[in-house]
């Protein structure tokens, strides 16, 4: 046996010094100290050996493969030195330019921002959850007290793909499916990407972001959601924003209403992303409608709630002075470059 070890010794340092390139010799390595291997083979067969023999057997073994290792390692060296050596001799290699830079990622300025709102959110106690885009017509519309023959389905043109699914045109659908998941009382926001058959400007755009919040426990009123809207713009803007508070329709609140941010583009001038009204709405928010609870598997008449859609890209406007929503989801390196070390 000790016989075997020295002649599987031998072959692999020949394999090593004929190795001619270092895949070749990679491939050597394998076969003699892999897993495999012929020297791992060697050691798996001690078993059969003599038991007065096992400690001299296994000692040639482990000094058989140190050998080796070590033989392994060294040409590895002298070829990544002979490779090295053969670039600068070629006339063409100027060793003097300064190589190609090591360029950093950053964030995308969407990232940033609904970071920072989940954080806002979790040190309120509400948990941040995640459902599907491509959403069933219950969810998005009959769930959110939107049947078919209501007219609020022609407020939302839709992407609609097989066996009857929808592209999500909001993330409102959170709402039911949390209730039914979690039962009450709940916080939670649901933020993520929604779809529109929008006209594209520089306001609107077919794919955009939204965060929905709900909140579901007893004696819950409207001066509970205007606190929780204060404090999330508060800490979003770093500082006091003009807002008003106006009635707004939507089937799945009751009251609702539209809650607009004073444009921080222009300072209320009027451009074109107000339209050249001052005002930018932001977050359509109200009290949860009671077909909603009960659509939620919730008793109405125990529970009660608010919840508010937030434009996750209109608010990446506002916080960044951008001025085309097209922007945000153009893919452009030379825009997203702008937002390395960002606030976040």
């Amino acid at each position: 046996m000790l016989e075997d070890v020295d002649k599987l010794k031998a072959e692999a340092l020949a394999a090593v010094a004929a190795a001619p390139d270092q895949a070749a010799l990679a491939a050597a390595q394998g076969r003699f100290l892999g897993r495999k291997g012929s020297l791992t083979a060697l050691l798996r067969s001690m078993g059969k050996i003599d038991p007065a023999q096992r400690a001299t057997f296994g000692k040639a073994v482990n000094e058989a493969k140190n050998q080796l290792t070590e033989a392994f390692a060294a040409r590895q060296a002298e070829l990544e030195r002979t490779a090295i050596d053969s670039q600068l001799g070629d006339p063409s290699f100027d060793p003097t330019i300064p190589g190609a830079p090591v360029q950093s990622g950053a964030l995308h300025p969407l990232t940033i921002v609904q970071e920072r709102v989940e954080r806002i959110f979790e040190s309120m106690g509400f948990a941040v959850l995640d459902y599907p885009e491509a959403e069933t017509e219950f969810y998005n519309f009959e769930g959110l007290n939107i049947p078919a023959d209501h007219p609020a389905r022609d407020m939302q043109d839709t992407f609609w793909l097989d066996e009857g699914l929808v592209m999500r045109t909001h993330t409102s659908p959170g709402q039911v499916r949390a209730m039914r998941e979690y039962g009450a009382p709940l916080r939670a926001v649901f933020p993520g990407r929604t779809f529109r058959y929008e006209e594209v400007d520089a306001s609107h755009e077919h794919t955009f972001h939204q965060v929905e919040g709900l909140m579901i426990d007893r004696d819950i009123s409207v001066a509970n959601l205007i606190a929780a809207m204060k404090c999330l713009l508060r800490e979003i803007f770093e500082r006091d924003v003009k807002v008003r508070l106006r009635p707004g329709y939507f089937p799945f609140v009751e009251p609702g209403f539209e809650l607009d941010i004073q444009c921080l583009v222009c300072d209320g001038k009027g451009c074109s992303v107000c339209k050249q009204g001052g005002w930018v709405e932001l977050l359509p928010c109200g009290l949860v409608h009671p077909a909603v609870i009960r659509f939620g598997n919730l008793d109405p008449d125990e529970w009660t709630g608010w919840a508010f859609g937030l434009g996750l890209s209109r608010l990446v406007m506002m916080k960044f002075e951008i001025d085309d929503i097209r922007l945000i989801m153009s893919g452009d390196l030379r825009f997203t470059e702008q937002f390395k070390g960002a606030w976040r």
